[in-house]
């Protein structure tokens, strides 16, 4: 397998706890879905998993050089990468249980419109961008080579579990809507779940190696 197994691991886990804690990317196909029906829904995921795509090709083509050309820098990258997601477990603990403001809008919808609409917020959302760049990177090993491999190869499953996720979500759209807005407790306790595991990840893996 050319990625670690550990961190192969490590990330499963991670990015199912993350996916699962309703953040704006689940909201904004929950509102076109409620809006739109199970079709818009399911586009909307499409359009924000096309986007991210793109995100990682750019992520793991330009990293893959910039490790190549200065192994050490990986480090650096990793350090930094680490108390980004400690800021973002501090921030889902800090507003935990609150409705995110940046998935508003999602009016009335066609698909068409769902998959734009989904596609070009996420690309242009500098926020995603940085979570790329100091996500991935964690489950990394220089030092199994093939850098940009591992890359193509988390990501893709990243991907795929967002589309699984969101994507259910989507397609029931309706009954998961009403889910939350009567549970508030429940999402409070995702996204305490989901700000510790980001917590303890990156302290962890600022630690290792």
């Amino acid at each position: 397998m050319p990625v670690d197994q550990h961190l192969f691991v490590l990330f499963l886990l991670t990015t199912l706890v993350a996916m699962v804690s309703p953040g704006p990317d689940m909201l904004f196909v929950l509102g076109c879905g409620i809006r739109g029906g199970a079709r818009a829904g399911l586009l909307a995921t499409a359009g924000v998993a096309t986007s991210e795509v793109v995100h990682i090709t750019l992520a793991a083509a330009g990293l893959s050089a910039f490790f190549a050309a200065a192994p050490t820098a990986f480090t650096a990258l990793r350090i930094v990468g680490a108390a980004y997601l400690v800021h973002l477990g501090v921030q889902a603990i800090r507003h935990r249980g609150q409705d995110r403001p940046e998935a508003a809008g999602a009016t009335g919808m066609s698909g068409r419109r769902a998959y734009l609409r989904g596609l070009l917020t996420n690309l242009v959302n500098p926020k995603m961008v940085t979570f790329t760049i100091a996500f991935l990177p964690q489950f990394v090993d220089p030092g199994l080579g093939r850098v940009w491999l591992q890359f193509m190869i988390l990501g893709a499953v990243f991907v795929a579990l967002e589309f699984l996720v969101d994507g259910t979500v989507g397609l029931f759209a309706g009954r998961i809507g009403s889910w939350l807005g009567r549970r508030r407790t429940a999402r409070r306790r995702l996204d305490v779940a989901t700000g510790g595991v980001f917590i303890g990840l990156g302290v962890r893996l600022a630690a290792e190696r």
